[in-house]
């Protein structure tokens, strides 16, 4: 029986990251490199012609970055693309993702999960509709700070926590909740989302552009506050204390994901109890239901994005079969979901 094989486009300038991703590519008999490209113009041009599955791009590349590479592709020949740069690009990288980008990947490395990552992303990203997930799914515009809905004030809820789990397709996702939440948000919020090492400073900064909260890398030792927003570094795992401060624990060996969702989630039933809010967001795999389970049995609100504006609808679906999601909603209902509980509807 013929395997359908994904059709790859890679492009970089450097010849010998495009021969190093070709060689990773070429270890799996499902895929298939169609073509390659040193700059974004041949980028843009070569998808037009070849029609691949994905694309892979590098950020900084001559006669046409990638940045606006994604822009031109996403307007002139939609495709799933996947951004693979070096970790130096990661304060730009996450740009890509606003343009039509699905994921950051750092460029190859030498370490032994890499291949397997690599593989695995472009095999669940070749199949996304990205017309539906990108195009109509455009990070919403951020408004004044001066309209009524801003200028009201909601007492404080540091006693409460938003807590996110959130895997591939999680930062676009996280872009649209964070960016219609108002900047008087009276909860504290802190996200476990599975990414590369180095690349978590870049995504916060980015978020910390769109959105009207703090964004910013969570500290051990600290109390979350109000209207601030915590991300979970990838180097360790995260949790809340019994004093509900940030604490961090070392990977153990059999850890597979990085940041671990459900020790961020389970440690925010066990602290807040039915003060807690459990989200978990698009991503492969099923880190995170047993921290929303522990939620569901402390009394906490817990919400599932749902399967048509996932990229990957893996988390998700696991959680809401197991019976412990009590609303399940497109990616751009969450937020209007907890302003409900907050304004008491």
């Amino acid at each position: 029986m013929t395997i359908r094989q994904i059709r790859v486009l890679i492009a970089d300038d450097s010849p010998l990251a495009r021969e190093l991703l070709k060689a990773v590519f070429d270890q799996d008999e499902e895929i298939s490199v169609i073509g390659e490209a040193a700059n974004g113009a041949e980028a843009l041009k070569k998808t037009i012609e070849l029609s691949p599955d994905l694309v892979t791009l590098d950020i900084h590349m001559p006669v046409m970055d990638g940045i606006e590479a994604i822009r031109q592709i996403m307007s002139a020949h939609p495709v799933p693309i996947l951004v693979i740069t070096s970790s130096s690009d990661a304060d730009t990288a996450y740009a890509a993702i606003s343009k039509g980008a699905l994921e950051v990947l750092p460029k190859p490395d030498i370490y032994a999960g890499y291949s397997k990552e690599i593989l695995n992303k472009i095999k669940l990203l070749s199949k996304v509709k990205v017309i539906s997930h990108i195009i109509a799914l455009q990070s919403p515009k951020l408004t004044g700070k001066h309209t009524p809905e801003l200028r009201r004030e909601y007492p404080d809820k540091s006693d409460k926590l938003v807590a996110i789990a959130s895997s591939t397709g999680g930062p676009k996702a996280l872009s649209l909740l964070l960016s219609a939440l108002p900047e008087n948000f009276p909860y504290p919020i802190i996200i476990a989302q599975h990414i590369s090492d180095d690349f978590v400073s870049g995504m916060a900064h980015w978020l910390n552009d769109i959105s009207r909260l703090t964004v910013r890398i969570a500290e051990e030792g600290e109390i979350p506050v109000r209207g601030t927003v915590y991300l979970c570094p990838s180097e360790k795992h995260t949790k809340i204390n019994s004093g509900k401060r940030i604490a961090f624990r070392n990977r153990g060996k059999g850890d597979i994901y990085f940041p671990s969702c459900n020790l961020l989630l389970s440690s925010a039933a066990d602290v807040y109890g039915a003060n807690s809010i459990g989200i978990i967001l698009t991503g492969m795999g099923d880190d995170g239901v047993i921290g929303m389970k522990k939620i569901k049995e402390a009394g906490g609100l817990t919400i599932a994005q749902d399967e048509k504006t996932s990229v990957v609808f893996g988390m998700p679906k696991v959680a809401i079969e197991s019976g412990c999601i009590d609303k399940v909603l497109p990616i751009h209902d969450i937020s209007k979901a907890i302003m409900g509980l907050i304004r008491g509807r």
